[in-house]
């Protein structure tokens, strides 16, 4: 493996953190100008287990914080996390929960299943409450934009819960991208090997178990009949509901390269796979993004696989020893002279016969310092206004981007992307695909 400066190095360089981590905007946080910067902050909760229930535990090991409300619609996860939390007020409805407790709310954290992210965030946003929420950001391209143009609207400190872009290695990566250590970058691929949340049917034949409020757990989505295969675990494998692997996953693995390269909005986007099933993602499929050049920067293609698909190319790479290197999931930067592979905790540049023995010396504007904590990003921007790392403006815009890989899977078309006014203008039905329709009582104003 290369080596690289010394962590007491580039923690020197925090001076330089927006410099070098560079998205986004400062949210101008009024609660900054009426709290002390040491007094706790009031926190609700939309969930309380699963993804929901480590994240509060993840934020208030990070910044002890108060947690006055939590909303869920399972109430063995509510009550078992009121018994941590018996200050806090409890709800089955999130709705409720905003409009009854709102003005004890400083901030709320998101961390539902994903047809519920963006109509949740949204409304807590438009009360004035600075938003965490889970990955993938919203359920459609078009809730995304919405979420993003909200957040800056208000003046929100705002963080997608993509919590392995605080880790070193994810730095350690970009330092090397944009350094050019391989030089240019026109081609990376990324992949997870996993083919779960996938080809979901509907099973309708057993009773809600009296713990679930089902009707609330359906929120947007058209209503159906208790299925006993979708809560807690498998909704990803719904279409209703989630987007499979690459709505799970996307925005973690596809962020190094947004993140590293500079990237937003693609203009084309095309997938492979087999025939779309109406109720859910495929268990295996290709997806492949074109983006343009940027500044200096050239235009550069993504490839995204999953369910057992690699890139060819990791074939071609051998070790000291000269056999083939072993990879887990992870991104490849392929650059004129070399590549770069990152996961979430290895770094290679490759070939290794060339750079195996390298050192590189950083050029200090382009250190990245260590994060503060991914939640603690959120937290401190809501006291100070200082800068998120994945703030709604650049996780939206990933967001976007991943959705954007299942619009074209769907309509199994090569998508013309206009970022602009979002519309693949050659092919009207993606349309369907880019948005969706809201029961009644759970829309979003501005999109429903």
């Amino acid at each position: 493996m290369s080596r690289f400066v010394s962590r007491r190095q580039f923690l020197r360089q925090s001076a330089v953190v927006g410099a070098a981590i560079g998205v986004g905007y400062h949210a101008s946080s009024s609660l900054a100008q009426s709290k002390s910067p040491n007094e706790k902050l009031n926190i609700a909760f939309v969930g309380a287990a699963n993804r929901a229930g480590a994240n509060r535990g993840e934020l208030l090991g990070e910044s002890p914080e108060n947690v006055v409300a939590l909303a869920d619609v399972d109430s063995r996860y509510l009550g078992k996390a009121s018994e941590q939390h018996p200050q806090a007020k409890t709800f089955r409805d999130y709705r409720k929960m905003l409009d009854e407790a709102h003005g004890q709310i400083d901030a709320v954290l998101v961390g539902c299943p994903d047809h519920v992210h963006a109509p949740a965030a949204a409304m807590a946003m438009s009360l004035g409450k600075h938003c965490y929420c889970e990955k993938p950001l919203t359920h459609t391209v078009q809730e995304a934009r919405h979420l993003a143009k909200l957040a800056k609207e208000k003046k929100l400190a705002t963080q997608m819960g993509t919590q392995i872009h605080a880790t070193d290695n994810y730095r350690r990566v970009v330092e090397l991208v944009k350094t050019g250590v391989v030089g240019p970058i026109e081609e990376v691929h990324v992949w997870v090997g996993g083919g779960g949340w996938s080809d979901g049917k509907f099973n309708t034949n057993k009773p809600v178990p009296e713990f679930l409020a089902w009707d609330l757990w359906q929120g947007p989505a058209p209503v159906r009949p208790y299925t006993d295969n979708v809560h807690p675990a498998n909704w990803r494998s719904f279409w209703e509901y989630g987007g499979g692997m690459l709505s799970d996953l996307g925005c973690h693995r596809m962020d190094l390269a947004h993140w590293a390269l500079d990237l937003r909005h693609p203009t084309t986007c095309w997938a492979e796979g087999p025939a779309p099933d109406p109720d859910g993602p495929p268990r295996q499929m290709k997806a492949h993004w074109e983006y343009p050049a940027r500044g200096a920067l050239p235009a550069v293609k993504l490839t995204w696989y999953h369910g057992g698909l690699r890139p060819e190319i990791l074939g071609t790479y051998v070790d000291l020893g000269g056999k083939p290197v072993s990879f887990g999931d992870g991104v490849l930067f392929v650059g004129k002279e070399g590549a770069i592979y990152g996961d979430y905790g290895r770094l290679l540049v490759l070939p290794l016969e060339k750079f195996a023995n390298a050192k590189y010396d950083i050029p200090e504007q382009q250190r990245i310092p260590a994060s503060v904590g991914h939640h603690k990003e959120w937290l401190d921007a809501i006291r100070t206004g200082s800068p998120t790392t994945c703030n709604f403006d650049y996780s939206g815009a990933l967001t976007e981007s991943v959705l954007l890989g299942l619009v074209a899977f769907r309509t199994g078309e090569k998508l013309t992307w206009d970022a602009k006014n979002l519309k693949a203008t050659n092919c009207p039905a993606a349309d369907q695909y880019l948005t969706k329709e809201y029961r009644k009582g759970w829309e979003i104003p501005g999109l429903s």
